[in-house]
């Protein structure tokens, strides 16, 4: 456990600086944590006083710095290696403004797997259709899908015919009072 005020001043207003207005929770933590050894406290106290464990405490004492800020990252801040390239994201843009028709596609609308799949043959990137959907959410993109209306593709005679048919049959339903099944109660129920 180090000794009581073992940092100097300067290090200590670095440290101060760095609680106040660095962005990131874990290294503002990871100060206050050697300010609070510097007070005298021990790593029990320390971790009691931040929230965390002693092993934590623990282990940022050892492998953190105090004068070199830059030990205290860890390798998770850098985050992970990202296979979008801005020209990847780019393209991905430009693609779904237009119609699949567009890129000689028979389909009418683009489905995520559909654009991952089209971007990998031109791009070489391949990336999943839950990726895209990612890419295309961080970007204010929503993704619904079009009901189609079938009207012009059905012959309205007989559409029409259908239509009285169906008015017939509810009709009958609402007039003799059931609920168009023909079960009342209890009846019909197994047991």
């Amino acid at each position: 456990m180090p000794a009581k005020n073992f940092l100097n001043s300067e290090t200590k207003e670095n440290l101060q600086q760095v609680l106040k207005e660095h962005e990131h929770p874990d290294i503002r933590e990871r100060a206050l944590m050697f300010l609070s050894l510097n007070d005298g406290n021990t790593q029990s106290q320390v971790a009691q006083i931040i929230g965390c464990s002693v092993r934590k405490v623990a282990y940022w004492s050892v492998h953190g710095d105090p004068e070199k800020l830059d030990s205290l990252h860890d390798e998770r801040m850098k985050g992970n290696h990202r296979k979008a390239t801005p020209a990847y994201i780019d393209l991905l843009l430009v693609v779904i403004e237009k119609e699949p028709e567009a890129y000689g596609y028979e389909f009418g609308r683009w489905t995520r797997a559909r654009l991952a799949t089209y971007l990998e043959e031109v791009t070489g990137i391949k990336l999943s259709s839950t990726q895209v959907m990612r890419i295309l959410k961080s970007k204010k993109y929503g993704y619904l899908w079009a009901k189609y209306s079938l009207e012009a593709k059905q012959d309205p005679e007989k559409r029409h015919v259908f239509k009285a048919k169906l008015e017939a049959y509810l009709s009958l339903t609402k007039g003799n009072g059931s609920r168009g099944w023909g079960i009342k109660g209890n009846e019909g129920r197994h047991r």
